[in-house]
């Protein structure tokens, strides 16, 4: 078999956008960079960052081309569509321009090499309009290196343009990026991932379903490189047509149709049918860690759907039904319940030694939570003073489609004993499934305590904040300046050391304290002096007498370099110690 006389090119390097027609996912950037090139209001540099693979490095070569197009007739300016067909673009696209260098941060990261660019941009570029640095992954410059680039980066050039293109923005000084244009390039969606290998796989002569397409745009994550890579090597794993089982096997993604199956049992809480998909999946090849993830997919979609309709487009129909139907049973309150179970199972199974293991025993424990009590529910009859036990459920049948998660606690029956006479305990006797029935005894409603009286001073609301919080007592102390004090309304003038949630905190002791509901506020009125002001004005106003008392004014006219200073008397010792 003779080779072909040139090598593959991956899908990730063949289909990189030559234009930003091309560029998907990016449109609010592309927009201000054409109405910039538009108005002549270009930057000298451009920061862009983002997650792996949505188009960092490609986005600088575009801007390069854009800025150094010349045209069809080479008589163009900086265009933000650039032909394509000029030297300058075919060059820049071939990686082989002499005034657009390109440079691998994690590979020079030194003074030295910084050094090199700096001598450099004093010259004229050769050939093209701006002479254009990019810089790769431009957190790996060391400490020294991004400082000496600091001045020329702050006053390049007219003909110097620098892009720098970066994963972990954190990591760059802050003095860097304040002397750039910054651009956030978002995650693509799914939906134009997929809309995008849809046109890849044509270009390519490939059939594929559009649901491994959906599936390989949601295993990308929001980085077109990754799904590009994943796309690769399902056409190279099926047999001239991409199917969506095959994509699930290479991936060891948990069938769709099985998570939503697993997904109703967990509902219904039958732990039977649990145990035997869990293992039927494990059985097949999908990871335990893949079967959590799925479950928090579905219940993620199922909450999306109650609150914003099934109208995604990168679901299936039948997921868009499914979904909709759970969404339209299952409470807020459920699925919040649902969602931390899962996510808890999640995380000890990609830690566990024996992971299907801790994938039964995870999903075991939301069977057991969906037989539990609604919290919701007995706090109501909590407050209602409703202390009856419900009657013991009857048994479901496995066939049985209410689910358990939102099955509403059995009716109570409840009927007041009746009384002839006053009597200190009456007695409540509740019917129930199992004799006998039960009898509670509820004690008499006991006399409601004396409410504490309202603090009247600073002083002594610094005394109830201190019994709970001694932080929060000392800011209050020391910067508190009461402007209001009636009742249980309390202003207090705005101060820089007053930290954020201040009043709440302070508000929410004097509540528990005091037994009423308080309105603390902050003003920018001036108030009276805080507790500290007060004490320093005390010691300032003795410190004033003393001096100006004859017998010290004697002493420091015999004795000009003398000063006043705090000196306590300490306790006499007895001769016989």
């Amino acid at each position: 078999m003779s080779e072909s006389p040139t090598p593959y090119r991956v899908l990730a390097r063949k289909y990189r956008p030559q234009n930003f027609n091309e560029l998907i996912g990016q449109d609010a950037m592309v927009t201000t960079l054409a109405n910039a090139i538009r108005r002549g209001r270009l930057a000298h540099a451009f920061l862009l960052t983002g997650v792996r693979g949505v188009g960092k490095t490609s986005t600088a070569r575009l801007i390069a081309k854009a800025l150094n197009c010349i045209g069809a007739d080479g008589q163009g300016g900086p265009t933000i569509d650039p032909c394509g067909v000029c030297e300058p673009c075919v060059a820049i696209a071939e990686g082989r321009h002499i005034d657009v260098v390109e440079m691998d941060a994690a590979s020079h990261t030194s003074i030295d090499d910084v050094r090199e660019i700096i001598e450099a941009v004093r010259y004229a570029s050769v050939s093209a309009r701006y002479k254009i640095y990019i810089i790769d992954e431009v957190h790996m410059l060391s400490k020294s290196a991004f400082n000496g680039l600091l001045k020329t980066l702050e006053e390049p050039p007219a003909h110097v343009k620098f892009l720098f293109a970066t994963t972990e923005v954190n990591k760059v000084p802050i003095t860097v990026l304040s002397r750039c244009q910054r651009f956030d390039l978002r995650r693509i969606t799914a939906d134009k991932l997929a809309a995008h290998f849809t046109n890849v796989v044509a270009a390519e002569g490939v059939e594929a379903d559009p649901e491994a397409l959906a599936l390989i745009a949601r295993a990308a994550e929001g980085s077109a490189r990754d799904g590009l890579s994943i796309l690769d090597q399902a056409i190279a794993h099926g047999s001239g047509r991409v199917e969506a089982q095959q994509v699930r096997d290479m991936l060891g993604l948990s069938d769709r149709g099985a998570v939503r199956r697993l997904f109703g049992e967990l509902l219904k809480g039958d732990a039977n049918a649990v145990l035997t998909s869990i293992r039927g999946q494990y059985d097949l090849g999908v990871e335990p860690v893949a079967m959590l993830h799925g479950l928090l997919e579905a219940c993620h979609a199922v909450t999306r759907a109650k609150v914003a309709g099934t109208d995604d487009p990168a679901l299936s129909a039948e997921e868009r039904e499914a979904y909709g139907e759970w969404a339209g049973k299952l409470g807020f309150a459920t699925l919040h319940r649902l969602w931390q179970l899962l996510l808890k199972g999640h995380g000890e199974v990609q830690t566990a030694a024996m992971p299907i293991e801790a994938a039964e025993m995870a999903l075991l424990r939301v069977v057991h939570a969906s037989q539990l009590p609604d919290p919701g529910e007995l706090a109501r009859r909590l407050a209602s003073g409703d202390l009856g036990l419900p009657a013991a459920p009857a048994p479901q049948p496995a066939a049985e489609t209410q689910h358990a998660l939102m099955a509403a606690p059995a009716p109570v029956a409840v009927q007041a004993a009746p009384v002839a006479a006053p009597v200190a305990v009456e007695t409540v006797s509740v019917a129930v499934q199992a004799p006998p029935p039960a009898v509670v005894a509820m004690p008499a409603p006991e006399a409601e305590p004396a409410v504490p009286p309202l603090p009247a001073s600073g002083a002594e609301i610094h005394e109830l904040l201190l019994s709970e919080n001694a932080l929060l007592a000392q800011l209050f102390h020391d910067y508190a300046a009461i402007v209001r004090l009636e009742g249980a309304d309390l202003l207090i003038s705005r101060h820089q050391r007053l930290p954020q949630g201040f009043v709440g905190d302070v508000a929410n002791i004097l509540k528990r304290r005091t037994g009423r509901t308080w309105s603390v506020g902050l003003t920018d009125e001036a108030g009276e002096p805080s507790l500290l002001a007060r004490i320093r004005a005390e010691e300032d106003a003795a410190r004033v007498a003393i001096l100006e008392s004859p017998l010290v004014k004697a002493a420091l006219e015999a004795f000009p370099e003398a000063e006043l200073v705090e000196y306590s008397v300490p306790e006499r010792r007895s001769l016989a110690s």
